[in-house]
């Protein structure tokens, strides 16, 4: 690598707001071995074993965007979901930080499109852990046509998704440090913390427990 290729890479990695290492350490990375045409722009490479590895610089750009357009919304009118059991503790938290409305395990239908339904909830934006495990929310969410945010694998589809977040979305550590950047993020472009390091939470406190 040249000087000025190390001087471009290194730049693009300070521009990150966490290490390359630190989204490889937790899997984030780490994609399965189907890829769909939604999600071919996001894919580094394919291994040997034939899983398809995302590219975490655009994990990284696409949080950034994501946090940018929650801190937007009253955080009491932003819904996260998540069907899949590593979520559930992730998105919870995030609420617990940024204030978010969190709907944790099974979603039932009617939620977003019935008034007599006992959950019934009117989001202005929703967040998906899996737009495949949480397909009645995306569903209802596209009925009502609130903009959608999700956490997507090399397996997803993007249709209905506003913003698609490159990610391996069934990993525990990997859903655990995505959903932590989304809540120190928000909190930045809020106002209600300052820099990365008045965040006190750790990526642990995120984490699901096995």
């Amino acid at each position: 690598m040249t000087e000025e290729n190390e001087q471009t890479a290194k730049t693009e990695n300070d521009d990150m707001m966490v290490s390359e290492e630190t989204y490889m350490t937790s899997g984030v990375h780490i994609g399965t071995r189907q890829k769909t045409a939604d999600i071919k722009d996001f894919i580094y490479k394919v291994r040997n074993d034939g899983l398809y590895i995302i590219d975490v610089k655009q994990t990284d750009k696409k949080i950034k965007i994501a946090a940018k357009l929650l801190a937007k919304y009253d955080p009491s009118k932003i819904l996260a979901v998540s069907v899949r059991q590593y979520g559930q503790k992730p998105i919870r938290k995030l609420g617990e930080h940024t204030g978010i409305t969190v709907f944790d395990g099974r979603f039932r239908p009617g939620t977003l499109t019935n008034p007599n339904s006992d959950n019934f909830f009117e989001p202005e934006v929703i967040i998906l852990t899996d737009p495949l495990a949480d397909m009645q929310a995306l569903h209802e969410a596209q009925n009502i046509g609130i903009p959608v945010i999700a956490l997507c694998d090399t397996n997803n589809e993007t249709k209905y998704v506003d913003i698609a977040i490159p990610t391996n979305n069934k990993g525990r550590r990997a859903l655990a440090l995505v959903y932590w950047l989304l809540a120190r993020e928000m909190q930045k472009a809020q106002g209600k913390i300052k820099s990365d390091e008045e965040f006190a939470v750790t990526v642990e406190d995120f984490e699901a427990e096995i």
